[in-house]
């Protein structure tokens, strides 16, 4: 599944432009969720993503069911009682980079990404701050973010109101390498 993931993107982007197409097939992606009672995170380092420098376009996949919790109650939880993994396997952003990154020179480019994350099933438009990162040819993207549980229809039981945010704070990390075909 997740290399059918991988493929869905490269082809979302390549089919378009043809060039400069940068993939990455394990980005790390982290939810934190604070609460009175537990703090609550889990990390995949099963994220896919594809970069097309030419144009900015950027996507990201990752199968919900990758996430890994300190506590497997928390993960089956997450995965059967929030997420409905099984109904939704998946969760992506598809977006473009607004401003122009020159992948041939080193540095530090705070980026602005604007497209669409889907979560759950449900699509929101969203405005993403990151920074883009090259040293010596390699690509690194990470980006900080907030998801609010209510705009994506996960809906958390009153019962357990205090052990899960209504806000979840969102990491991702991607070292992309050339595509090739």
């Amino acid at each position: 599944m997740r290399y059918i993931s991988i493929l869905l993107l490269v082809w979302m982007l390549v089919f378009q432009t043809g060039q400069d197409i940068y993939v990455c097939k394990n980005a790390k992606i982290s939810l934190f969720s604070k609460a009175p009672i537990e703090d609550i995170e889990a990390i995949s380092n099963k994220g896919a993503s594809v970069f097309n420098a030419t144009t900015g376009e950027l996507a990201f996949n990752v199968q919900i069911r990758s996430f890994q919790f300190p506590k497997s109650l928390m993960q089956d939880h997450f995965n059967t009682e929030y997420m409905d993994s099984d109904k939704f396997p998946a969760a992506g952003f598809k977006g473009k980079i607004q401003e122009k990154i020159d992948v041939t020179k080193d540095g530090n480019t705070a980026i602005t990404v604007v497209g669409d994350l889907t979560v759950h099933g449900v699509t929101k438009a969203r405005t993403i701050p990151g920074m883009v990162t090259i040293k010596s040819g390699i690509i690194t993207m990470t980006a900080e973010f907030m998801v609010k549980c209510a705009d994506h229809n996960i809906h958390i039981p009153t019962i357990v109101f205090h052990n899960i945010a209504e806000t979840i704070k969102m990491n991702v990390a991607a070292t992309y390498n050339p595509y090739k075909k």
